[in-house]
């Protein structure tokens, strides 16, 4: 799983994001669904409603939200489909709407698909 990027929906789309799946529960704020250019919205395969809206209370647990994250990969059904769509396409970008470059969920997944 080489060809993964992490990108935020916010910035252009590119030809060479590949398969861009947006990766957030919810629809990022002020984004047209025109303008988004996704082709995939997992929203099964984000943080929980509880674990996003405890992490957003205390952004300073990142190491704990981290852990959670993953073990909630690890008992999520939407996985299995995640995977196939990531082995389907030679690159793959995961779109997030966080303002949080450096500790946001999609690194957590991006983390998450290169170890399984």
């Amino acid at each position: 799983m080489e060809n993964i990027a992490i990108k935020r929906i916010y910035e252009p789309a590119a030809v060479t994001d590949g398969y861009r799946i947006l990766v957030d529960r919810l629809w990022p704020r002020g984004m047209k669904k025109e303008d988004a250019g996704i082709d995939k919205w997992m929203k099964a395969i984000a943080p929980s409603d509880a674990l996003r809206k405890w992490y957003h209370q205390d952004i300073s647990e990142w190491d704990v939200f981290r852990h959670k994250y993953l073990l909630e990969l690890k008992e999520n059904p939407a996985v299995s489909e995640f995977l196939s769509l990531i082995k389907d396409h030679e690159t793959v970008t995961l779109l997030y709407a966080a303002r949080n470059e450096h500790q946001n969920h999609a690194l957590v997944l991006c983390e998450f698909l290169q170890t399984s």
